[in-house]
């Protein structure tokens, strides 16, 4: 009889992490990070590296959120971003996005050498089931910013596909592993919950923190009094299985399309993602999965399966930079929209660089106050008025929206903007800053 899988990702199974302390006090610092995520991290590491007096401080242990269920592709070819960027802010803004995520993928390729975390060399494919055409698009658009990428007719995943653009030479690793000997020196503090800002200063359950500058690097920003995130980020479900005898792939897929599936191994496992759907909606999940995999791989066995949550912007481009306009020395990391190994990485960078006042080439292209005329505004919008209108018993305690029972994950979720609960009332994803009443 087949052992029964594990509900954790393949990256908690093989990694272990230093614990850290408990803040039970007031802290006067430099520089305070919310949040203990990849982005919160890295963050902090490169701030250290620059003599920077800094405190990061976790609600629970560091990486217990969606970074331990990253699928870690380590790649600057985003589903197909560019053909997207070039349409909406122009030749120029497409350029900067591709060199700064490639100098993020540089910043990995350096920092791993040096690391045990199963850095390796991968292509990357992005393929389409029945749409040509934007294939296409996509290599018309590289060719404009003159990235040399490949149009692939054949591939080995087992789908009928009409063709992929492929990035050679990108990378996957084991982030844990990766974080892990990132934050063992850094100034951590675990199971330390923000619970208000109040200006520049953190209350905490213990005490307060000031500091001259602040980053929310909490996945979703959890201040909605600057910035307007509430209308410009919601939130996007996907899932994840782990299955042993089933294919070597030999690189990274996914398709185009945020229905389909994704394809990557780590070590002897295929991990096997998709059905996914904006939280609180209903979806794919694990049934689709091992639906596809009895098919497709009817030898194989399910070892893990686990589920993440991205943050999407309006424009499919992060949030980095000044919380609002109004807020010089407030800032926010948010809206990867599912490559957040180096969006964090890019995140970082260009935190960093405005903490020690330097120069940044790339500032305005991520700069959370863009505009926000985009058609997704008004999707965004809508949801929120109609779960807020919607009746319900159990409420959000972010903004007051319905919440909608999860019978897959046994979860009270948001549809509004993406906090879920456990069935008895715990907090278990923000927006939202405390549980269920």
């Amino acid at each position: 009889m087949l052992n029964k899988p594990i509900k954790k990702s393949i990256w908690q199974a093989t990694s272990d992490f230093v614990k850290f302390g408990q803040l039970k006090k007031d802290l006067h610092t430099d520089v305070l990070i919310i949040g203990g995520g990849i982005a919160g991290i890295l963050t902090a590491y490169f701030l250290q590296k620059n003599g920077v007096k800094y405190a990061l401080v976790e609600k629970d242990r560091i990486c217990s959120g969606n970074t331990k269920n990253t699928t870690a592709k380590i790649t600057f070819q985003h589903g197909l971003i560019y053909q997207k960027i070039l349409k909406s802010y122009g030749t120029e803004a497409a350029q900067k996005y591709l060199l700064s995520n490639k100098a993020a993928f540089e910043k990995y390729a350096s920092l791993c050498k040096n690391i045990d975390c199963d850095y390796e060399i991968k292509d990357n494919f992005v393929y389409s089931t029945n749409d040509k055409e934007k294939l296409e698009n996509e290599m018309k658009a590289l060719q404009k910013i003159k990235y040399n990428a490949h149009f692939c007719e054949k591939l080995s995943i087992p789908l009928n596909t009409v063709g992929a653009v492929k990035f050679s030479n990108q990378a996957q690793f084991h982030p844990l592993k990766f974080l892990s000997h990132i934050s063992k020196d850094l100034n951590i503090y675990e199971n330390t919950f923000v619970r208000e800002m109040i200006d520049n200063t953190a209350v905490t359950d213990y005490g307060k923190i000031y500091a001259d500058k602040v980053i929310v690097a909490t996945h979703f920003p959890f201040i909605n009094k600057h910035g307007s995130y509430f209308l410009k980020l919601y939130q996007h479900r996907s899932y994840v299985i782990a299955l042993k005898n089933a294919q070597d792939v030999n690189g990274m897929y996914v398709d185009e399309n945020k229905a389909g599936f994704s394809f990557r191994n780590y070590d002897d496992i295929l991990l096997l993602g998709g059905g996914g759907h904006r939280t609180g909606k209903k979806g794919g999940n694990w049934r689709s999965l091992r639906s596809f995999a009895r098919v497709f791989y009817p030898q194989s066995e399910e070892k893990f399966y686990y589920a993440a949550q991205d943050c999407m912007s309006l424009d499919e481009m992060p949030y980095i930079g000044p919380y609002s306009k109004s807020t010089n020395n407030l800032f926010v990391a948010s809206g990867f929209n599912k490559w957040g190994m180096t969006g964090s990485m890019v995140c970082a960078m260009l935190l960093s660089d405005m903490i020690l006042g330097k120069t940044n080439d790339f500032s305005d292209l991520f700069n959370p106050s863009r505009t926000v005329l985009k058609p997704q505004l008004l999707v965004n919008g809508f949801e929120a008025t109609k779960n807020l209108l919607t009746i319900s018993k159990k409420r959000c305690p972010h903004l007051g929206c319905a919440l909608k029972y999860n019978p897959t994950e046994h979860s009270w979720d948001c549809a509004c903007h993406g906090s879920r609960f456990s069935h008895d009332g715990k907090l278990l994803d923000n927006p939202s800053n405390g549980d269920l009443s």
